[in-house]
């Protein structure tokens, strides 16, 4: 038996119309708030379970995904099994766009019009799940999710019972890492999101996950990004 807290990070002060993926930029106050009052609900309910936490925390690399597991660090250290610590992978980073890392959509679509090796983007690209921009260092969303998934697949969680491992990344990552896990099918990616700070956890019985804390956000559009 495992359990995994798939957690996407809090708000954060992230530039506008633009990909997100490794944009270095803070929680807002509102977004740290917002991620501490997710933490104590959890908190809440861990109480009632019985469940225990692992004692590390596994986050991205990126400030946001690091602030928001230090929170939960912080108001949960009665339910680790030891003495909890934040540790950051960038296996659990968003989706990269590579070499155009922080630009504009605006901007990727003129670097590209640009460029006459490459032709015009296709519609809806930040949102195809297979889609890869022609630059070095960019990555599919699904390749971003295989990468999730093969890190969350290696963790101890797999080899214990009662305990849950908190997983601090990002929406679009985490939703195609669960389909490449088997926890939802292909066509949930598109339609589900995930409420910030919000853990959404899954036990997984004889190879079927089952999703005993939380609930994914239903999507109002296709647009994955974070």
């Amino acid at each position: 038996m495992a359990a995994l807290a798939l957690i996407r990070h809090g708000a954060y002060r992230q530039l506008e119309n633009t990909p997100s993926a490794l944009q270095p930029y803070p929680l807002t106050t509102e977004g740290a708030e917002e991620v501490r009052n997710q933490a104590k609900q959890f908190g809440k309910w861990l109480s009632d379970s019985g469940y225990l936490l692992e004692t590390d925390i596994h986050c991205s690399t990126l400030l946001r995904a690091w602030q928001t597991a230090e929170i939960f660090r912080e108001e949960l250290g009665a339910f680790f099994v030891d003495q909890p610590r934040t540790r950051s992978f960038s296996a659990l980073c968003e989706r990269s766009v590579g070499a155009l890392a922080n630009l504009s959509v605006s901007e990727i679509e003129r670097i590209v019009d640009m460029d006459p090796r490459l032709g015009p983007l296709p519609e809806g690209w930040k949102s195809n799940s297979e889609f890869k921009l022609p630059f070095d260092g960019a990555e599919s969303l699904l390749e971003a999710g295989e990468r999730v998934a093969c890190h969350l697949g290696s963790l101890p969680v797999f080899e214990k019972n009662q305990r849950i491992q908190i997983v601090v990344g990002h929406g679009a990552s985490i939703r195609h890492a669960s389909y490449h896990l088997g926890v939802i099918p292909f066509s949930n990616i598109r339609q589900l999101s995930m409420f910030h700070g919000h853990p959404v956890v899954f036990e997984r019985v004889d190879q079927h996950w089952n999703r005993i804390y939380g609930n994914w956000k239903h999507r109002q559009n296709a647009d994955p990004i974070d």
